[in-house]
Order: C-alpha cells, then structure tokens, then sequence
C-alpha cells in the first residue's frame, strides 16, 4: 500500500508536470491546490528534491519544478525514494534484501516464491510507467456528471 507521503508527492509531482510550462511553482499553491499540511509537503518536496527528481529556485519566481520531463520519472522510483521498497517481503527485495530467520523456514519457501512474483509482475508496471502516464490517464478521465 502506497503510504500518504508518497500518495501526496504523487498529488505533487502531478501538479508540478501539468503546469511546467508555467515555471517554479510554490509550495504554497500546491498545498492550496492539493489541500496538502504545507510542513508536510516541505518534507515530501525537500526528499524529491535531495533525489534528484526536483529542483528549487529561490526568490521571485521561485518554487519547485521537475528536473526531468514526466516520461522521465518513473514510478517506481518515487515510489522507492519515499516508501523504499516495493517487494511485500524484505528477503525477496531486490533493491532493500534483507535476510530473515523467518523467510528462510522451509515452510516459508513457497511463500517466498509467489512473492518473487508478485514483485516481478508489480516491477513490471512500475519500471515501465511515468508520472507523463499518470497525467495522461487523468486528462482521459471521463467528466463527472451533474
């Protein structure tokens, strides 16, 4: 399950991809606009922005903007920097492994199995899907009807 914290860098990072031709955008007008704790989304931007996915200018005309365009930025990727791994298991964890007595149990191995696929079939989508995917979907999206 995707965490709030990542849920809102999405929210974020959305955003900032549908107006990057407007420039920097500040934090103020995506907390207002994502209805997103501004302190919280400081922390969430600040951690983006420390991995590369984001960049900052200060001073007038300055805010947040994506370093790479949409098609660049993988889901997979935002999903590791702020949640960290993305296997349902550490011991089948190809970026966060982690050994652990309970895995290693014999009964355990068929569990460990299905959950190598279950990570390989999730990877499969995730490596392979942008944040330009998302704001694609979100601009097909059928209109609410009142």
């Amino acid at each position: 399950m995707l965490s709030k914290k990542t849920q809102y860098a999405f929210h974020a990072l959305i955003y900032l991809a549908e107006h990057a031709q407007d420039g920097p955008v500040l934090i103020s007008e995506i907390a207002e606009k994502k209805n997103i704790s501004i302190k919280f989304l400081e922390n969430i931007l600040l951690e983006l922005k420390n991995a590369g996915v984001l960049g900052s200018k200060k001073g007038k005309g300055g805010g947040y903007y994506l370093l790479k365009p949409p098609e660049e930025i993988m889901l997979a990727r935002v999903i590791r920097i702020l949640d960290g791994p993305i296997a349902l298991l550490p011991s089948v964890s190809l970026n966060y492994y982690q050994k652990s007595d309970i895995c290693e149990d014999e009964a355990f191995y068929g569990l460990n199995q299905i959950m190598i696929q279950v990570r390989d079939a999730t990877l499969k989508i995730l490596e392979n899907k942008s944040l330009k995917d998302i704001v694609h979907y979100n601009k097909k999206r059928p209109k609410a009807v009142s």
